[in-house]
């Protein structure tokens, strides 16, 4: 179904085409252009950290991130019960094992709740900005020097939030605050982590390119027309996040007070508007009727197949899961838009 107001639209209106088409006419198309190395830069400068290394996708950036660390078959990696899937997902690719801890009210990890889950198998923590939500980082630091863990940031929904773990990892999906379509970067101020994380992405060649590889690695490049066009969007990060900010008020404002709505806690940048809504089902078929799109929560980790656990429905994590839902947001929405998908809401809810 197509929707007049869909959740998420990239916005490609800085120098993306630009960039693209010099790598085109310059022939430098593959992982080894120019552009991938100038975006790297741009990206971690932007950040504050020494060393950006693109890859193929936000899932690949956290695989590399564990495998630089040396997680896994044995390991244990502490992780959200609420997040996107690839979060766990990332760790079972290295054969490590994901140990999950319920949210918090913010949808984040509960930083309380993390030391009790923690073992003698436990080797990193990755703390997961939802929706844009800064992570009680602080608390998680603590633990992790306290225990001498690893702290690998999962930061696909949180481009602007600056990073404070070993290596931080970013999607650049089309829906995500910056894209590329698709790609990743981890970020790290480790040099060596950098050049571990680099050696990981590209099949472990050696130096003298002799196809003898002495570990298993992954084909986890980004290609320089993609890099492209993620420069041209780090570019304008800030006017972005500054446009996200103000659709995050008028969010606020004109959702407020609503009998049925409940509003979530403030992100420090906004990737999706997240919201708790009653009789959320018959919500969205209102909406979707008015051609607005919208988007469910993720549900719990130990909800999922593969780490099924039969105590999932008691879970924190699960209560949201039930009746969140999020609205477009994106910067090509204009105020109007806003506007009419507010209208809708109240409507649905009879509010005045």
């Amino acid at each position: 179904m197509s929707f007049k107001y869909p959740v998420s639209r990239p916005a490609l209106d800085g120098r993306e085409l630009e960039y693209l088409t010099t790598t085109v006419e310059d022939g430098w198309i593959s992982s080894q252009g120019p552009m991938v190395q100038r975006f790297e830069r741009a990206f971690a400068e932007y950040n504050g950290i020494a060393h950006g290394v693109s890859c193929s996708s936000g899932t690949a950036a956290l695989t590399l991130a564990l495998r630089a660390l040396g997680i896994g078959p044995g390991d244990e990696v502490i992780v959200p019960e609420f997040t996107m899937i690839a979060s766990a997902w990332a760790v079972t690719y290295t054969g490590a094992t994901p140990v999950f801890v319920d949210c918090g009210d913010d949808l984040n990890i509960d930083v309380t709740r993390i030391e009790e889950k923690i073992t003698a198998r436990t080797k990193a923590v990755m703390p997961v900005h939802i929706y844009g939500r800064r992570c009680d980082m602080d608390a998680v630091m603590d633990i992790a020097f306290q225990y001498n863990l690893r702290v690998v940031e999962d930061s696909a929904e949180a481009h602007g939030i600056r990073p404070v773990g070993d290596i931080a990892c970013y999607s650049l999906f089309a829906n995500k605050i910056i894209t590329a379509g698709e790609g990743g970067v981890c970020l790290t101020d480790d040099p060596k982590l950098a050049g571990q994380l680099a050696h990981l992405r590209a099949m472990a060649f050696t130096k003298d390119h002799s196809f003898l590889h002495k570990k298993v690695a992954y084909n986890f490049r980004m290609t320089a027309m993609q890099a492209a066009i993620a420069l041209g969007q780090v570019e304008r990060l800030d006017d972005i996040l500054e446009t996200r900010r103000e659709i995050e008020r008028r969010y606020d404002e004109g959702l407020a007070g609503i009998p049925g709505i409940t509003l979530m806690p403030p992100r420090e940048v906004l990737w999706m508007y997240d919201l708790r809504a009653e009789r959320r089902g018959e919500l969205r078929e209102f909406l979707a009727n008015e051609s607005i799109e919208t988007r469910l929560f993720f549900k719990p980790m130990s909800q999922q197949p593969m780490y099924f656990d039969p105590d999932w429905p008691s879970l924190k994590a699960h209560t949201f899961a039930e009746d969140g839902l999020y609205l477009p947001t994106h910067t090509e929405l204009t105020a109007n838009d806003q506007d009419f998908v507010i209208d809708r809401v109240r409507a649905f809810y009879g509010a005045s």
